[in-house]
Order: structure tokens, then C-alpha cells, then sequence
């Protein structure tokens, strides 16, 4: 990059620390989990920025934007870097926003909302909120190093999932400030059902600057393994759980075998042959759900009261996408999809499904609330990649018979699955984004336009001061 550009940057942020050119440090800025994915891998390898700009308020991250435009230079967003679909990997150079630093907690209010900027990382915020007597209402396996701002751009769900539903759902992120990369960048206030218009973007359409995110009332968790010796089995009495209206719990997730022998740190309470389910139920009721499990015909290797994240063993450091990291180490020919199986006929599908592939799909399974209130089961199968035309294989049969699948293996905010039918994140970036320069090439259906009139208006904030840290 022109070291008149890096120059500028170190002038608009006061602070030449603030601008990062080192190549490696540049390079790792670059990177996110896309590699989950042998697909995105052979794309998205050598995808670099040319500098890494880390801004402290949303008025830097304005005037960021501001020069960015004016210099036709790409900007992508970064958050924790810990997604799994290459969203924060800039395609075209340019500039990486790096937000980790603009990291407040601004406030735990009242009524039970956390204001906050969108570099935090939801394992303080956890943390944080607990000790006020509130909690996440979800959250991502990667919750240590996970930031709010990069969940809410390209994240939808995971532990707590199951009782509260996904980001998109019940309200649970109530507003958002967003900067715009146009000609003279604005702070624009989203709530209500403009939420949408921003979230699971991947920051293609406005920088996430203040977040109001919903929580829940604390509760005394305890931790627990149960063992069956089939996965119908387990299948059955994790799905009654989840459903059961009487039971609180904040995570459900069942284990074909052999996928509980790839967690290592883990292995003695993963019977050899069992197929697990991993639950966080409510303490008072731990002591009824070993009860119900032995009726079942199942034993309970491990039990014990959950003391927050230095928990150990922290049990959800094996669900969601983190059972795929295990898979992985275990050996590098695993990947997964994420599908959504119909309550209604899922041990149909379940049957057609190993009639077609056998143990190219090994079953993981999430039960979560859909915006309907509904719980199902989701899931984050492993699939055993031997070619891409394989892989489009199952993909394509998962949607034959009636399972949802959000592709992981696509670099494009359209076929990732999280897409709105209404068009309402593309007609943001057509608004905020005319010329198309924050993360280009992520949202496929966008074309650059000189001029776009506004249609959908949304509050207009002034720009705040630069904190003193």
C-alpha cells in the first residue's frame, strides 16, 4: 500500500501504533476459520490485506471510512476472527477494520439489555452480566474468544439456543449503530425490525459500531453426560428433554459414536461404542435428569454443577462447531454442514440419509427454538470430504428429502443460508454501500451504483468523540 495512505491512517487515528503493516501480523488479520471447509480453503488461502486499521470509537471508524471511500480503498471488518466462512477475509486487499479494540461495556441496564461496543468478547460480557444477575441468552462455542459485534455479523445461534432461539430471533439484539461508507459517512441508529437489515451481513452494508443486546435471568447450571447405547436412543430421550416444556436447560447436543472418541481431554466419560448427550440443565433439576435417564435405559458418566467458563471440563467446548475442530484434529478429511431436520419426519431422514452415505455423515445434533417457538433439530453433521462434487452430493440429497442445509462452504453472504427472503440486507448495502466497497465480493447480488435513493429511513446520530484510554 502507498505509504501516503498509511501516513493518512496514522494522521485520522492520531496514533501510528493503531496502523499495522507488519506482513504476518497482517496476514493473521486477514485469516478467519474458513479452513473448516477443504472448499474455502483452496480459495480463500493467499487472500491478504494490504494494512490493518484498529480504530477506538465509532467516530474514527467514520473517518476511516470517510478516507477508505474517497480513495476507492476496500474495507473489510474484522471482529475475533473466529467465524468459519471467510467472512472477514478481504478478497481484494485494501484495508482490515479491526474492531477488537473498541471493546466497552457501556452498560448493564435494568431491564436486563447490555450496551456495548462490538469488539467485547462475549466471554467478558458473559461474565460481566452474570455478576449483575442476568446471562446470554445464546451464545457460540468460541465464546472466549468470540467478539459481539463479529457474532452478530456472521453468527445465528448456539448454547442457550435451545430454550431462547438464535440472534435474529425474539428481539434478543433490540438496536444496533451502524456507520455507512458513503461519500460523508453517517452513524445510523437500527431497532425494532431494522435489526435485520444489518445482521448475519458479514459487514458488507455498514460497520457495527453499539450494540443493545437482550439477556435472561441468571441460573445455577450444572453440566451432564448421558450415554446410550444407540443413537436412536439418545436421539429419543435428548429430543424429549429439549421439547419438554418442564425442563430447563441451556444445552442439548447428542453424539453419534464415533465422534465422542475424537474429544481427547474428554475421553473418559465417552464410553467406547456410546452415543452421547452433552446437557446443561438447571441444578435443581440435575438430579431428575440422571433419574429419567437410568428409566431410559442409559448411564450418566459425568455430572457436576457448571461454575461458569473456568470450568473444567467445560463441556461446551465439544458442541456446536467446535465438535467439527475435534473432528478435525482428529483427522483433516472431516468437515460439516448445517442442517435443519423436520421434527416431523427426521428419523426418516436420518434413515435415507446412512441408506445413501453410511459413515460419510456422522449425526451431531442441536436442538434449538425457531422464531416460531418451536424446538427442532438443528444439527452440524461431519461429513468425510473425499471431492467437492461428493461433498454437492450430499448437499444436494440433504434438500431432497426435506433437510435445510445453510452451505458453510460458499464466500458469499447469499449462499451461506442466513440470506433474508425480503432483500432487506441487500437494499442496506444499495443505501449505505453504493459503491460497493466494504467487503466486496461477499454479497453476490449487489451492483455498484452512483447514486441510491433512500428508501427505507432510518435515525441519523451524530458522531460521538474519540474516548480517552
Amino acid at each position: 500500500m502507498d505509504a501516503l495512505h498509511i501516513s493518512a491512517f496514522a494522521a485520522i487515528l492520531g496514533d501510528e501504533s493503531r496502523v499495522l503493516t507488519e506482513p504476518q501480523m497482517v496476514q493473521r488479520l486477514s485469516r478467519d476459520f474458513y479452513w473448516y471447509s477443504p472448499v474455502l480453503k483452496s480459495q480463500l488461502d493467499g487472500k491478504v490485506a494490504d494494512v490493518v486499521v484498529q480504530p477506538l470509537s465509532a467516530g474514527e471508524v467514520r473517518d476511516v471510512l470517510r478516507y477508505c471511500g474517497s480513495q476507492n480503498l476496500p474495507v473489510t471488518a474484522r471482529g475475533a476472527g473466529t467465524g468459519n466462512y471467510g467472512q472477514a477475509v478481504p478478497l481484494h486487499g485494501g484495508v482490515v477494520l479491526d474492531l477488537s479494540r473498541m471493546d466497552r461495556i457501556d452498560a448493564i441496564q435494568d431491564d436486563g439489555v447490555s450496551v456495548c461496543e462490538p469488539g467485547v468478547r462475549l466471554g467478558v460480557l458473559e461474565n460481566t452480566t452474570r455478576k449483575a444477575g442476568w446471562e446470554l441468552r445464546c451464545y457460540p462455542s468460541t465464546i472466549i474468544k468470540a467478539s459481539l459485534g463479529g457474532f452478530l455479523g456472521g453468527g445465528s445461534g448456539g448454547i442457550g439456543s435451545v430454550a431462547h432461539g438464535g440472534l435474529r430471533d425474539f428481539s434478543t439484539v433490540r438496536a444496533l449503530e451502524v456507520v455507512t461508507m458513503e461519500a460523508e459517512p453517517r452513524l445510523v441508529r437500527h431497532e425494532g425490525e431494522a435489526v435485520h437489515d444489518i445482521l448475519h451481513a458479514w459487514g458488507t452494508n455498514g460497520i457495527i459500531t453499539r450494540i443493545w443486546l437482550t439477556l435472561t435471568r441468571a441460573v445455577e447450571w450444572s453440566q451432564c453426560v448421558v450415554a446410550f447405547d444407540s443413537f436412536d436412543s439418545a436421539f429419543d430421550f435428548s429430543e424429549r428433554i429439549a421439547t419438554g416444556a418442564s425442563w430447563t436447560k441451556r444445552l442439548v447436543t447428542t453424539f453419534e459414536w464415533p465422534i465422542p472418541s475424537f474429544f481427547g481431554p474428554v475421553k473418559q466419560y465417552a464410553p467406547q461404542g456410546k452415543a452421547l448427550i452433552f446437557f446443561l440443565i438447571t441444578s435443581s433439576q440435575l438430579a431428575a435428569l440422571e433419574a429419567a435417564a437410568s428409566q431410559a435405559g442409559a448411564t450418566v458418566p459425568y455430572a457436576a454443577p457448571y461454575e461458569g467458563l473456568r470450568t473444567l471440563p467445560l463441556l461446551s467446548d465439544y458442541t456446536w462447531n467446535h465438535t467439527t475442530l475435534w473432528a478435525l484434529k482428529n483427522d483433516p478429511a472431516w468437515t460439516y454442514l448445517q442442517c435443519g431436520f423436520d421434527p416431523t419426519s427426521v428419523r426418516e431422514q436420518f434413515r435415507r440419509l446412512k441408506e445413501r452415505f453410511a459413515r460419510e455423515i456422522l449425526f451431531h445434533i442441536e436442538f434449538m427454538k425457531n422464531g416460531a417457538g418451536q424446538v427442532i433439530p438443528g444439527s452440524i453433521p461431519l461429513v468425510y470430504y473425499t471431492t467437492e462434487d461428493r461433498l454437492n452430493e450430499i448437499i444436494d440429497f440433504c434438500r431432497e428429502i426435506g433437510v435445510y442445509v445453510a452451505n458453510p462452504h460458499v464466500n458469499n453472504v447469499e449462499g451461506g443460508g442466513r440470506y433474508r427472503a425480503d432483500n432487506v440486507q441487500l437494499l442496506a448495502k444499495q443505501r449505505y454501500d453504493p459503491k460497493g466497497m466494504l467487503n466486496p465480493g461477499k454479497m453476490i447480488t449487489f451492483q455498484p451504483q452512483d447514486a441510491v435513493v433512500e428508501t427505507m429511513p432510518r435515525q441519523t446520530l451524530p458522531t460521538e468523540a474519540a474516548p480517552t484510554r
